[in-house]
């Protein structure tokens, strides 16, 4: 019989997850004896007769359950961009184990007892910071999490959790069904006028794939959105334009209406049982923001500078469209993008297809990969004998600037049936010291990017490029890590902080310097001239305030749902009294964004979607300082960056890190005046 790999040790380059040994059939056993392991490991912390210390307590407890962890960290991480039916299946059986799991630990009084007594004399122990942050940490996630419950409430909150734990898988899959189900079929060539040759290809490649005749387009984003942006058949963009924003809103299999009605309702119960007001009081409670009231005045702030520039922008928009053939007194949704598009290729003959020939993947990785290395010292090694879990996917190895390996790095970058939409980091090992080892991390960044077809190799959108250096900061947080506990390294911070390094990163996708580094013509090799990167920078504030004002009705939604009584109105209802502050197009009858919000109802943003924005104030502060140390040349910003935020984690308080960094608080101006909303 063939031993588990997960079982064993791996014998894999850097001891990276064999997955070209893993099998279905091996998670359910290992994640089993995972738990077995973890079980026991707090078990012996808890009869062990010796009175509580920090070490026999708050770090045994930190270092138990490493069996689970790597288990559950490639499962997770499959599930999100290889995931199958079958695989499906076992995260529905594995989920309700995991969080009972983690409810036997936080609702374990005698366990509670010696955290809280460490935890109590806390003034005499002499920790260093980091060491006080665990403490303090490991405390505050047994206390927010039901220790101090009699038993009726420890079993109440028990169901929850793990009521919560499948809804927010089968929200997930049912985004997914609805995505991969849809087709939209063109057997007329005149229908795909407008479209780009690269779109027809692409679209012509996915006919042939589903077995189709003529062009197939879907809801998966390089499919959607180049159709939105350049078909000249408004009743096309209609039809996917309402596919898209339908999802899990058809009264189907795939509806979600009512598991999102069933999430906010829990979760509203669940702080109520830990004795806070409403989700958004306990979630914010351990931000940066630090209060729901604080989000909330942000937001609404934030709305009355976007939304006069987005009034303005939308009447020059419709301006546009009317002299250019536009008959209707409002432009729509679906003609958006649309109409966008030509008026940026008007204002500043600049479009995508322009662009895209001087973004091919390969020079654009290569280009990240070089800005990465003039900031931080850091080199990228691709190799070929590290198993991955899909052939698309590259492999690197990551050394500092003395040659000494800092992590491996996995790059997966196009769409397929089995990779959820979107962009993502994650770690599947991550990095901590043990036993005197500094173990380093294994980080994936995950998008869905433009395919390579037939004739051309794939060539990035501007957005694409963003998104690709957006993810890689998130990466590079995760690369750099740099402390002794797990749950404090890399992207362990507040989910208000946790987008600075990212967001950091996309601005320099608009600086000159580093834009010449890897923006070169996929044929002719030329360096991407000055004109075109003035009209690049000239145009990053298009249409500003309109995106600005969307992400602020994504986060107001966000806020809407957990930051008081669940109020039983429909989504409709909730979406449409944002909508009259944050929404300047017409609502549509049948669609709704809050049931695909994967963001807030499958992943970790409930209550934090705000923190986009928020992040957007810190990046673009951080970036005035890198600039004014002198840009890629000069380390001093680097260097107090990689230093203060990227190798720290959440090792001490955000704020404190930040001003470590920047030598003050944040301010906002720098976020309003690169977005044109003050000059």
């Amino acid at each position: 019989m063939t031993q588990n790999p997960f079982l064993v040790p791996y014998s894999t380059p850097h001891q990276t997850a064999p997955f070209d040994k893993i099998k279905n059939d091996d998670y359910l056993p290992a994640l089993k004896e995972g738990l077995a392991q973890g079980r026991k490991e707090v078990d012996a912390i808890v009869t062990n007769p010796a009175k509580p210390t920090f070490d026999n307590t708050i770090v045994a407890l930190e270092r138990s359950g490493n069996l689970l962890g790597k288990v559950a960290s490639v499962l997770f991480n499959l599930n999100s961009a290889e995931t199958s039916p079958e695989l499906q299946k076992i995260v529905k059986e594995a989920s309700p184990l995991l969080t009972e799991y983690g409810n036997d630990i936080t609702l374990n009084e005698k366990l509670f007892d010696r955290i809280k007594t460490v935890y109590d004399h806390r003034e005499s122990l002499k920790l260093d910071p980091e060491s006080s942050m665990l403490l303090e940490k490991t405390y505050k996630r047994f206390a927010r999490n039901g220790a101090n419950l009699d038993e009726k409430g420890k079993e109440r909150l028990r169901a929850i959790d793990k009521e919560l734990s499948q809804l927010s898988l089968q929200f997930g899959e049912n985004v997914l069904n609805e995505t991969n189900e849809y087709l939209m079929v063109v057997t007329d060539e005149k229908d795909l006028a407008g479209l780009p040759d690269f779109a027809r290809e692409a679209a012509k490649a996915t006919a042939q794939q589903k077995g189709k005749e003529g062009w197939a387009f879907t809801l998966q984003a390089p499919s959607y959105g180049p159709f939105m942006q350049y078909a000249d058949n408004r009743e096309l963009r209609k039809k996917l334009f309402l596919a898209y924003n339908g999802r899990g809103f058809h009264g189907d299999k795939n509806d979600n209406s009512a598991i999102i009605e069933k999430i906010v309702n829990l979760r509203y119960e669940r702080a109520n049982l830990l004795g806070y007001k409403t989700h958004a009081d306990f979630v914010l409670e351990e931000s940066m923001a630090g209060s729901k009231d604080k989000v909330q005045s942000f937001l609404d702030e934030l709305v009355t500078y976007a939304r006069p520039a987005a009034e303005r922008q939308l009447l020059e928009l419709t301006t546009y469209a009317k002299a250019h053939g536009f008959t209707e007194d409002k432009l729509q949704s679906w003609d958006n993008s649309y109409y966008a598009e030509k008026l940026k290729k008007e204002k500043y003959d600049l479009d995508d297809e322009t662009l895209k020939p001087y973004f091919k993947l390969e020079n654009v990785l290569d280009g990240v990969f070089t800005v990465a290395n003039k900031l931080y010292g850091i080199t990228f090694k691709e190799r070929s004998d590290i198993p991955v879990y899909n052939s698309e996917v590259k492999t690197f190895d990551v050394f500092d600037r003395n040659g000494k390996f800092v992590a491996v790095f996995y790059g997966d970058y196009f769409p397929r049936a089995g990779k959820r939409s979107g962009a993502w980091m994650n770690d599947i090992q991550g990095q901590k010291v043990e036993n005197g080892e500094n173990i380093r991390p294994h980080i994936v960044n995950v998008c869905n990017f433009t395919r390579p077809t037939d004739t051309k190799p794939s060539l990035l959108t501007f957005y694409e490029v963003t998104t690709l250096f957006h993810e890689f900061g998130h990466a590079l947080h995760g690369m750099l890590a740099n402390g002794k506990y797990e749950s404090l390294t890399g992207t362990s911070v507040p989910r208000d902080f946790v987008e600075l390094p990212s967001q950091v990163m996309e601005n320099w996708c608009y600086d000159p310097e580093a834009l010449k580094l890897f923006a070169k013509h996929y044929q002719t090799g030329e360096v991407i001239p000055n004109e075109l990167i003035e009209k690049i920078r000239a145009s990053q504030n298009f249409l500003a305030g309109l995106a600005n004002l969307r992400q602020l009705r994504f986060g107001l939604v966000d806020m809407y749902y957990h930051n008081q009584k669940p109020t039983g109105e429909s989504i409709s209802q909730v979406e449409g009294k944002i909508d009259s502050v944050a929404n300047l197009f017409p609502r549509v009858e049948g669609t709704a964004f809050s049931p695909a919000f994967s963001h807030i109802f499958a992943g970790g943003y409930s209550a934090g979607y705000y923190s986009y924005k928020w992040s957007e104030v810190l990046d673009a502060d951080a970036f005035e300082f890198f600039k004014e140390k002198g840009g890629l040349d000069n380390k001093e910003a680097a260097e107090s960056f990689r230093k203060n935020v990227l190798e720290k984690g959440g090792s001490e308080k955000p704020m404190e890190l930040y001003k470590k960094f920047r030598g003050r608080e944040p301010s906002p101006r720098a976020m309003l005046r690169r977005s044109g909303l003050v000059l």
